[in-house]
């Protein structure tokens, strides 16, 4: 599993990853009965593969030097970053093996084990969803090449890619199963033809919805421009550095506005410095808004209230071409570890601050509504890309098109690459185009069936130009959220009832 996202993008051996879980806990085995200790070691062990893998880009923490720590101290940052992480994905598949070996005794026959694990692995991811650490779903393992399953997530979000790749997955066990065991080998085209149709069907249904044609209204295109600016933060956050980031990203403005965009969007933290009122009056990229008017959405850092002391917020301004902020959106999923400091009590004494700023900052509240001259966007900055609850009442709120802004400095191309990837699913479940601007790449522009439209080189000063589309509509996942979910818990539930039933009748 660890091998489907990039930078090996082998997507296909996701439905095949999950079978060695599904397995361990068959009850039939020749071997005899596994110790539920021992099945937890082995799923902790796939998670380990699995997370320690896709996740290896964290390790680009390093080198940390410029904050002025030591060089070994700044291995073991990068080094208990990506174990902490790693171990808080892999609790997915043992909260899972748990959960199945603890009901093992009610869950009846093969239907009933296919049912509750397919719900369980849902249930659990979900909750992992709305926690401090998310990245690694199992439906991301299928972007950004397989784009008609991808297209479920228009139903029911992610979960629902997440269950089909879960349940064929476990009817493969069930397969297997039927060969290793000669009692049951009856079973073997029953089970394995089965995972075959429901691989088809899923396929057909996203191919069907992948199909549909675009209707994009001459009057709902929108020029912008993008400034990649390049600018790595150990640079930034010096004084030259600063300086640079305002020549940068004025220059860059100043060519897209003679060009005739719409409006120009900067990356994440874009100017590293407190935006306040007395900063955007003296400021030189301001006085360019108010002389080419055309508008620019400017990520910087802003107080979080209008009191002195107030933290601050990694913010996205929406600067109207008559120089009027329209709009704010506060980051709401800070980065643990970069950002603020889980635990601060205990872990702040054991790692330090890896934040670049003084004092951890203040996450934005659910609910937010990006207002732009030029009409309501869904937007998401950088780690908030794989949480598509974000984006999804966003855009159930009026959201037009979806507005990406990140650093990704100092990560390698590969995450990059799955940064992409998690704006690319999140433009399908919307039906929406997706503007991705970046620091230090990939930069992009994807359309609401998942073609990428351009895509940067990384690491390189870039400025470019894309029309993109503000749409009206509302997929089902829009409208109903995650439905699947809960739909699957019920059905599992009541299963277990009428076994544990069933049990109390017989004896």
């Amino acid at each position: 599993m660890g091998l489907t996202p990039a930078p090996f993008h082998a997507w296909p051996l996701a439905w095949l990853a999950l079978i060695p879980l599904w397995l361990l806990i068959h009850p039939s085995r020749p071997a005899g009965p596994i110790n539920d200790g021992y099945r937890l070691l082995l799923a902790g062990c796939w998670g380990l593969g699995y997370h320690g893998l896709a996740l290896f880009w964290i390790t680009g923490l390093h080198p940390l030097m410029w904050m002025g720590i030591p060089w070994l101290g700044s291995i073991a940052i990068a080094a208990f970053a990506w174990v902490f992480i790693t171990l808080w994905g892999t609790a997915i598949g043992g909260s899972w093996m748990l959960g199945m070996s603890l009901l093992r005794p009610w869950l009846g026959n093969a239907m009933g084990r296919l049912l509750v694990g397919t719900a369980l692995w849902c249930a659990i991811e979900s909750l992992w969803s709305r926690g401090p650490l998310w990245w690694t779903s199992l439906a991301y393992t299928q972007s950004p090449y397989n784009l008609p399953i991808l297209h479920l997530g228009q139903l029911s979000g992610p979960l629902l890619v997440t269950a089909a790749i879960v349940v064929v997955n476990g009817l493969l066990a069930e397969a297997i199963a039927a060969v290793r065991w000669p009692q049951s080998r009856l079973n073997v085209s029953r089970w394995g033809g089965t995972a075959i149709a429901l691989l088809l069907v899923a396929h057909l249904l996203g191919g069907w919805l992948y199909s549909q044609p675009l209707v994009e209204p001459a009057e709902t295109a929108l020029r912008v421009g993008l400034i990649q600016g390049n600018i790595p933060t150990r640079e930034k956050l010096t004084r030259q550095g600063v300086l640079r980031a305002y020549q940068i990203y004025l220059n860059g403005y100043e060519s897209l506005a003679a060009r005739g965009v719409d409006a120009v969007a900067t990356p994440e933290g874009a100017l590293p410095t407190v935006w306040d009122p007395s900063v955007q009056a003296r400021s030189p990229i301001y006085q360019a808004v108010l002389e080419n008017r055309v508008a620019l959405w400017l990520g910087t850092f802003a107080k979080a209230s209008n009191a002195a002391e107030a933290p601050l917020t990694q913010s996205l301004f929406a600067i109207a071409p008559d120089g009027e902020t329209v709009g704010r959106y506060n980051k709401v999923k800070l980065v643990p570890l970069g950002e603020y400091i889980p635990l601060a009590s205990l872990l702040g004494q054991i790692i330090g601050r890896l934040s670049p700023i003084d004092s951890s900052l203040s996450p934005g509240s659910f609910g937010q509504r990006f207002e732009t001259s030029l009409g309501l966007a869904a937007v998401g900055i950088c780690y908030e890309s794989p949480y598509s609850q974000l984006f999804r009442q966003q855009v159930a709120d009026g959201g037009r098109f979806i507005l990406t802004a990140s650093n990704n400095d100092p990560y390698p191309p590969r995450m990059m690459a799955q940064h992409h990837a998690q704006d690319l699913m999140r433009a399908i479940e919307t039906d929406r185009w997706a503007v991705r601007v970046t620091n230090t790449g990939l930069s992009g522009i994807v359309d609401p069936h998942g073609h990428t439209r351009w895509l940067s080189e990384p690491n390189q000063y870039v400025t470019h130009i894309a029309t993109i589309y503000r749409r009206q509509t509302r997929t089902l996942y829009v409208r109903w959220g995650d439905w699947l979910t809960p739909l699957l818990g019920g059905l599992g539930l009541v299963w277990l009832v009428w076994q544990g039933f069933k049990g109390r009748l017989q004896s």
